[in-house]
């Protein structure tokens, strides 16, 4: 399905509401019917009627096409946030006494769901090094049911062979899902690989404008459907109609704004590399990162989003160089406009750092849409401030 046709057609009956170029936000809770089998057959399949919106609205399901058919997907669900959009499929597919594997530090509140919600309901985790996949199957059990995936890591970028752990999964009858923030459709499409189901927080660069917090699941119709059917309505973490529209809003650009991202991401990276005081640079697209190989063969092109380490890397030069930005905005997420810088140690206590914990070292940078040399500029005068 052409592109252009996903981002400005698809799903959108046009002579339904006036002709208007954008489609209208469907901002009722309710819905209603002419009969009382109308109503009837409408509550016996909440999945393909429209009666209330904490299931299915028209706006979402203008964006649910759209979102589908960028991934290669059957169907689609959107929630109120990325880790909804995580979470309440993991509850959907699993039960007490199943097993999960999943790659080593995926984001935050995955590892909050893995470690903390799941271990209630009697739903273990082993986490592993994902970058090779014999990990993935050495750690296989006999009531492992799902392999999570994050491909590349938003933080340090480790990657997985997509199509390796696909066909791993499948000798085993294991559901595979990855979350697919980092690339978006657009630069990598894991159902082609022969993952089950695509994750993404739409809040990066679906949204692209910082001004929406939601996430996105796609798979099979199957997949969608039990998911819909008890978990996501029982826990109602539907996305609001506005909030929907300005998914759309964001996806009829998405390709321009993620095309930018990139290259200038191209530049910045290459300058960053010169510079006197960096001691090491994660991105990649970049020809010296350890699955750059990989990475191109699996990824179309790549985000805005890179770290990297600072020679003499002490606590006190990381908190200078990011409290010297005076362009860069200090703040988590990534995929709008601003381009946004967020250190390790943001999240670490001084008394437990160690500087020799290279993770703990990383300082992450995502380029937004701004000129390279302005943002250059902002980074040279912070890395100067610092002594050597």
């Amino acid at each position: 399905m052409d592109l252009s046709y996903i981002l400005n057609e698809l799903g959108e009956e046009r002579d339904q509401y006036f002709n208007s170029v954008s489609p209208p936000i469907m901002q009722s809770s309710n819905f209603t019917f002419n009969t009382v089998n109308d109503f009837r057959e409408a509550l016996s399949d909440e999945f393909e009627a429209t009666l209330y919106s904490r299931g299915q609205n028209p706006t979402l399901n203008i964006l649910r096409q759209k979102l589908a058919a960028l991934d290669g997907a059957e169907d689609a669900l959107v929630f109120s946030s990325g880790i909804a959009a995580i979470t309440i499929p993991v509850l959907a597919l699993l039960k007490q006494g199943d097993h999960v594997i999943s790659v080593r530090n995926p984001y935050s509140w995955t590892v909050k769901l893995f470690d903390h919600l799941l271990p209630k309901y009697g739903i273990s985790t082993t986490f592993v090094d994902g970058t090779d996949a014999e990990h993935i199957a050495k750690a296989i059990q006999p009531h492992t049911k799902l392999i999570y995936l994050e491909s590349p890591n938003t933080f340090s970028y480790e990657l997985q062979d997509l199509a390796a752990v696909a066909a791993i999964a499948g000798q085993h009858g294991i559901i595979t899902m990855i979350d697919n923030s980092y690339c978006t459709p657009l630069y990598q499409q894991p159902i082609q690989l022969g993952i089950d189901l695509v994750a993404q927080s739409a809040t990066k660069y679906i949204g692209g404008h910082s001004d929406v917090v939601a996430g996105v699941v796609t798979g099979s119709k199957s997949l969608i459907k039990r998911i819909f059917e008890q978990e996501f309505l029982n826990i109602g973490a539907a996305l609001s109609p506005h909030s929907a529209w300005l998914l759309i809003r964001g996806l009829r650009t998405l390709p321009l704004r993620l095309g930018r991202s990139f290259e200038t991401t191209k530049q910045v990276v290459a300058w960053l590399k010169q510079q006197p005081q960096v001691d090491k640079v994660l991105w990649p697209f970049d020809a010296d990162f350890k699955q750059s190989e990989l990475a191109r063969r699996q990824m179309s092109g790549c985000g805005g989003l890179f770290s990297f380490t600072l020679k003499n890397s002490t606590w006190q030069r990381i908190e200078s160089f990011c409290d010297s930005l005076k362009h860069i905005l200090m703040a988590v997420s990534w995929g709008g406009h601003e381009s946004l810088v967020i250190p390790a140690i943001a999240g670490v206590k001084p008394s437990d750092y160690e500087t020799s914990n290279e993770r703990q070292q990383l300082i992450r940078m995502y380029i937004g849409l701004e000129d390279a040399g302005y943002l250059t500029d902002d980074i040279k005068q912070a890395l100067d401030k610092l002594s050597f």
